[in-house]
């Protein structure tokens, strides 16, 4: 059970990577462009902010399970993320357009770098 679940949270981390510098690129030339962000732009940051909760749970749920945490700045950077991207879409909606194009593109950047260094602390 302990390895399919670190196995699922690895492979749910590349994902999320991959994911957020999709997101980060898309807002960026969005905010370029000087257009509005699109419900579908939205709702894939949504998505990315479920995915990544989807995550720590699984994270959680290995950690719980036996799997061990080397290194406590793992955590810590699951628990930005998870904070960062609700916080951030709240935020950046009640704004102007190019405020809110920029902040999510920036906020999608930000956790890429927190997913990489995830990485690097993790297992």
């Amino acid at each position: 059970m302990l390895g399919f679940v670190l196995f699922l949270h690895q492979r749910l981390a590349y994902g999320l990577v991959i994911y957020a510098v999709i997101l980060g690129l898309w807002g960026g030339y969005e905010y370029i462009r000087h257009k509005k962000l699109s419900g579908g732009f939205r709702s894939s940051f949504i998505l990315m902010a479920g995915l990544t909760a989807l995550q720590g749970l699984l994270g959680l749920v290995a950690l719980a399970t036996g799997g061990g945490l080397h290194n406590k700045l793992h955590l810590i950077y699951g628990i930005f993320a998870i904070i960062a991207l609700p916080g951030a879409y709240f935020y950046g909606t009640r704004r102007d357009d190019a405020f809110e194009a920029a902040l999510l593109s920036a906020a999608s950047w930000l956790v890429t770098i927190a997913y990489l260094r995830g990485f690097m602390t993790g297992h």
